[in-house]
């Protein structure tokens, strides 16, 4: 009990003791605990009323009140505290009807899986397992608690948490929930896109992103929620520059070769060929005319679905949209190539190249190319890619040009002579600008 979480929350429990009631660690800390994994946040199950949790703590947030939910405030971390609750129906599939109150082995018989059914006594220091979950953590499996189409009728989104815990620690799915899974797949319409967004970003993310996406997509999941990478599957490709096979099974290697992506990256892997669906010809060979242009405009619509963010979405789409420029990178100006190392996120984009390469014909010369130039231009004595603006606007005026479109023209043209190292001052931009426009 070292890191300020674990002490504050032991200090919740003890308060809660204090007053006469009992209290556990419960969920996602016990069975990390068990598997020995880093410790993120503590939340906490208790006998006390939510109105009893309010009195005893100073700072809480009743962000979840009806279902026995405070959120305590507490040296600047925040922990969910539960009263021990039964659920009743669930007609919306996601909130039960109404809850009751009830002990603690009724209270984990209603939640999602074996392994985050486990409370902890962090006074006795001992498990208390009611549902098997030590066993099935032994044992490597995700199991629901009880019948698991009951548990998946209360909210469909656990069918995706079933997968997304099952790629993330590499354990596989018990039968009935499996079939479960696969009996009920139909039915993740109703669940709202945002919290599909979120499990699908964590599948991305947490680690065995192919294991996810091939669980998603072997239960039938994937072709609701995501029917643009579904269609992939069986999508053939020239085996001279992919002899991994078709499309699926190439994205399905990308994934594999992810690290700890950000989000965006991740998302854009996934989506990053779904423009072939839409672009498959054969004359000479397999040919996929524009699959970038009309993958980038899916996946805007992909994302407009799903409910990311404005910025999100911007980064997602623009990975789509320039995977495919690295093919030409040797062959553009210096300072076209200057640009194009000096965008935001440039080293999203230099990964997507080289998970792209790898899961395929495995060449990265282009992929070096960058690497070098980037190597090259930062170990020059001044700021090779963004070099200080030799010329404004207000220059452009006081030569006696009006405001409009071409001042756009101009500023860009002076500073591809700049980045070509052909002007090196503000007096070289000007005798450039006045050889080549007259001002009104």
């Amino acid at each position: 009990m070292s890191s300020p979480l674990e002490r504050t929350a032991f200090d919740i429990v003890k308060t809660l003791k204090n007053h006469g009631y009992k209290a556990y660690y419960a969920g996602g800390f016990v069975r990390d605990r068990v598997l020995g994994r880093p410790i993120n946040d503590i939340d906490i199950a208790t006998s006390a009323k939510p109105s009893e949790i309010k009195k005893l703590f100073r700072r809480t947030v009743a962000v979840g009140e009806q279902f026995g939910v405070i959120v305590v405030l507490s040296g600047g971390m925040s922990f969910e505290v539960a009263t021990f609750r039964k659920d009743g129906s669930y007609s919306d599939g996601r909130h039960p009807d109404e809850v009751s109150f009830c002990d603690d082995k009724e209270d984990v018989l209603r939640r999602d899986f074996t392994i985050n059914g486990m409370l902890y006594d962090p006074f006795e220091e001992e498990v208390i397992d009611y549902v098997g979950g030590r066993d099935d953590l032994k044992n490597r499996v995700i199991r629901a608690i009880g019948n698991p189409r009951d548990r998946f009728a209360e909210d469909k989104l656990r069918m995706i948490r079933a997968i997304r815990f099952a790629a993330r620690f590499g354990f596989s799915i018990e039968q009935e929930t499996w079939s479960g899974i696969r009996h009920f797949h139909e039915e993740i319409r109703v669940v709202s896109a945002e919290r599909i967004r979120d499990e699908l970003m964590k599948i991305l993310t947490e680690g065995e992103a192919r294991m996810g996406l091939e669980l998603l997509d072997s239960s039938g999941l994937l072709k609701e929620i995501l029917p643009e990478v579904s269609r992939l599957k069986g999508l053939q490709q020239p085996e001279e520059f992919h002899p991994e096979g078709d499309v699926f099974v190439h994205t399905m290697l990308l994934l594999e070769n992810m690290r700890n992506p950000r989000k965006e990256l991740a998302f854009a892997a996934l989506l990053h060929d779904v423009g072939k669906a839409l672009t498959y010809s054969k004359t000479d060979r397999i040919r996929f005319h524009d699959h970038d242009k009309q993958g980038a405009m899916l996946t805007k619509d992909i994302c407009s679905r799903l409910k990311l963010s404005n910025r999100e979405t911007h980064d997602v789409v623009d990975l789509v949209a320039q995977h495919m420029r690295f093919m030409n990178v040797r062959d553009m100006r210096e300072s076209k190539l200057k640009r194009f190392l000096r965008q935001d996120n440039f080293t999203d984009h230099l990964e997507l190249h080289r998970l792209d390469c790898v899961a395929s014909h495995g060449k990265l010369d282009h992929y070096q190319f960058c690497r070098d130039k980037l190597k090259e231009y930062e170990s020059q004595p001044e700021e090779a890619l963004r070099p200080p603006r030799l010329i404004h606007g207000e220059a452009l005026i006081e030569l006696g040009f009006r405001p409009g479109p071409l001042f756009k023209t101009i500023l860009e043209e002076v500073e591809n002579a700049q980045l070509e190292g052909i002007l090196q001052s503000r007096e070289d931009a000007i005798n450039y600008i006045l050889s080549k426009y007259s001002p009104d």
